[in-house]
């Protein structure tokens, strides 16, 4: 059985490139504090932004979507799902919201997940979340011809519950330890978990939602603000493709986290950046409006539609966002591409 001990991780995983993003994240969590002094209902608005984000991108990397009117219903309003599809996304939004509010007071144990997971289908028919897989599963790929073949076989349901205990486990004994960066331990015990694969559905949102609690309890409460789900789901490609580097040899205990650790770690990384672009202006005062929405243009390369602006600014009005766009068209700034829905705009 693999076994499980984060007191003593081989020196190959402290790789140079490693300890630097590591020292890269501590430094943008050392300026928070800064950020944290923001207008409140600028940061209310990010906050309300990233939680339709994440609870849209996490379900849509499962192949699990709704209209974008139907998802701001389910998700700000609270309404009443009604599809299979609407269930699902609207468990998401109840855990999310739970570990949000409460994380502080969310131990990392067996139980814990098991609740989690439970509450993540309790809009489904009774019995569907809550219980560890009754049945042996597989992780399996479709090459391009259209055949299925097995890439990585998880731990089997009987071995499941001890396995999930033992991960638990040795991830609290290490964190206690203060040995190794929480960050790494944290990275590390996703990642495993993944491997185990312990339910029959819903492995993939349970582990990004477990990734949102560990960042919160150590302090890296960006994922509150900018949607890590999103950045996720925007290199689904690249994540599909680390886990299946890493996980090449693990049940044998010769596999490499390190193409998984430098992705999550980048994409903590990537979030705290587009935080910090965000919220620059409100340190600094000294950013119109107007401002803000000339550097997007500047900042981004290709199109750009009003609703990019949007999500870029959430704070400024659509017709902000409009009165300024037809005011650098008539500058000669930017170029106007498409029509109707397919509107855009490109820097000259």
């Amino acid at each position: 059985m693999r076994q499980f001990d984060y007191s003593a991780l081989p020196e190959t995983l402290l790789t140079s490139e490693l300890c630097n993003l590591i020292a890269a994240i501590h430094e943008y969590r050392g300026k928070q504090a800064q950020f944290s002094s923001a207008k409140k209902d600028i940061l209310k608005s990010l906050l309300e932004l990233a939680v339709i984000q994440s609870t849209d991108a996490s379900n849509r990397i499962e192949g699990i979507f709704t209209s974008d009117k139907r998802l701001k219903e389910l998700v700000v309003q609270k309404a009443e799902p009604a599809t299979r599809n609407e269930k699902e996304i609207a468990g998401y939004r109840d855990v999310l919201a739970t570990i949000h509010e409460n994380y502080e007071y969310i131990p990392v144990t067996p139980n814990t997940i098991l609740q989690l997971h439970r509450d993540l289908y309790s809009f489904q028919a009774s019995g569907a979340g809550g219980h560890w897989k009754n049945s042996n599963n597989v992780i399996a790929e479709t090459d391009r011809s259209g055949k299925k073949r097995v890439r990585f076989t998880p731990v089997s349901a009987f071995e499941t519950p001890e396995a999930v205990e033992r991960l638990c486990k040795a991830y609290n004994e290490a964190v206690r330890q203060e040995v190794y960066d929480p960050l790494l331990l944290s990275v590390l015990f996703v990642f495993d978990f993944l491997c185990i694969h312990p339910f029959n559905d819903g492995n993939g949102r349970m582990s990004r939602l477990l990734t949102l609690l560990l960042l919160y309890r150590h302090g890296y409460s960006v994922g509150k603000y900018i949607s890590l789900e999103r950045l996720i789901e925007n290199s689904k490609l690249t994540y599909y493709e680390v886990l299946r580097e890493s996980s090449d040899g693990w049940n044998t205990c010769r596999n490499n986290y390190i193409p998984f650790l430098r992705y999550m770690l980048g994409t903590v990384i990537k979030a705290y950046r587009e935080f910090e672009e965000r919220v620059a202006h409100l340190v600094n005062g000294k950013q119109t409006k107007e401002d803000r929405i000339r550097t997007v243009f500047d900042r981004r390369l290709g199109k750009i539609s009003k609703a990019d602006i949007a999500l870029e600014c959430p704070d400024i009005s659509i017709s902000m966002i409009e009165q300024t766009l037809k005011k650098l068209l008539t500058e000669g700034m930017i170029e106007k591409v498409g029509r109707g829905k397919q509107t855009a705009y490109v820097k000259r």
